[in-house]
């Protein structure tokens, strides 16, 4: 097998994580998105955070989301899309110059929570993403659901991006995740996201809920660093997907990619 993927996770969210778990985290990942103080996180918290994967080689990645930290950002906030737009801009920003004061690159952007899921479906957000993305940096990737008409429109903006699969979440029959109210819409056993992450890698294709086989083509993989056990997950996932032979490689160093 000569298949490669990245794998990402989503940190920098809560301290008690942070000055715990993160640092094993950073063992097993190749990609770090992290919280840009808006539906978590501060400044303290992405410097650590850029620390953290500055000193493991860990690609790093903004990770906006919805202004409402009561929420954590899993619920769709309305606002107008200009508003929105000007928060995702200025959340990127504060990340990227803490990254050029540590040393960092920031290389993609990756939509969080809520923002995530309607920007897979939502033309007008997944636009407004690609603007407010571009104020910043043109070079900047964005991370999206694999399959959705978001990666179409930021291909059409003329902006990088990486389509996305989770190897911690369940997923509906039509590919979208299942949404975190049903009991089963977490993988917590490390084993069965191993093999979740195998099959997506490998085989390009993930078992939905109801048994129904979906096709699946992602260059990355998530685990939320907040998914009760995070760091077993993250080792079990690596140790499936490299005894399988796949190599586990930040995105941008895949053979063939930017």
């Amino acid at each position: 097998m000569t298949t490669t993927i990245d794998l990402n996770c989503d940190v920098g969210e809560r301290e008690d994580l942070a000055l715990s778990v993160q640092e094993s985290l950073m063992e097993s990942i190749t990609s770090a998105s992290i919280a840009c103080g808006a539906h978590a996180g501060d400044e303290t918290l992405m410097r650590l955070s850029l620390r953290q994967a500055l000193a493991r080689g860990v690609t790093v990645g903004a990770h906006p989301g919805y202004p409402d930290r009561a929420n954590f950002g899993r619920v769709d906030l309305e606002m107008p899309i200009a508003d929105l737009e000007a928060s995702i801009e200025g959340q990127v920003r504060v990340l990227a110059s803490l990254a050029s004061e540590v040393g960092v690159e920031v290389r993609y952007v990756k939509p969080h929570g809520a923002l995530y899921n309607r920007a897979a479906r939502s033309v007008e957000l997944a636009r407004a993403i690609a603007r407010a993305v571009s104020r910043v940096n043109r070079d900047l990737a964005i991370v999206g659901l694999a399959g959705s008409p978001a990666l179409d429109v930021w291909r059409e903006a003329g902006m990088r991006c990486v389509a996305e699969a989770f190897a911690d979440r369940r997923y509906e029959p039509d590919a979208s995740l299942r949404a975190r109210r049903h009991p089963d819409a977490l993988l917590r056993n490390p084993e069965d996201a191993a093999r979740q992450a195998l099959r997506i890698a490998a085989r390009h294709e993930v078992v939905a809920w109801d048994g129904s086989v979906v096709k699946m083509e992602a260059e990355t993989l998530c685990i939320h660093g907040d998914t009760p056990g995070a760091v077993e997950i993250s080792r079990s996932v690596r140790k499936r997907l490299e005894e399988a032979g796949v190599r586990v490689l930040p995105w941008q160093f895949r053979p063939g990619l930017g």
